[in-house]
């Protein structure tokens, strides 16, 4: 199902859909997207965007398309619109 390499963080994160914002945990990570812990509701199809905390301090944000949704727990994203800078984020972030 996956064929991008998932990676386990715990980063800080804020997003942004159809029902507002709110906070959030980046629970696993991959070139392709990642899990967002988080009570708040999203659609499958919804497009949000998620700022993640970096290690360095920094907030990178991104944009994707929710692909799982579990209620009360959180939902995945496939990244959909990522810049070149954005990727090299991710890769170092990953590796």
């Amino acid at each position: 199902r996956r064929s991008d390499e998932r990676v386990s963080t715990n980063l800080p994160a804020r997003w942004d859909g159809l029902s507002g914002k709110s906070e959030a945990r980046i629970e696993d990570l991959s070139m392709g997207g990642c899990f967002v812990n988080t009570r708040g509701r999203v659609d499958i199809g919804e497009i949000v965007g998620i700022e993640m905390k970096l290690p360095s301090g920094e907030w990178m944000q991104l944009r994707g398309e929710v692909a799982s949704y579990l209620p009360g727990t959180g939902f995945g994203v496939l990244f959909t619109f990522l810049t070149e800078d954005e990727e090299q984020v991710l890769r170092e972030l990953i590796s």
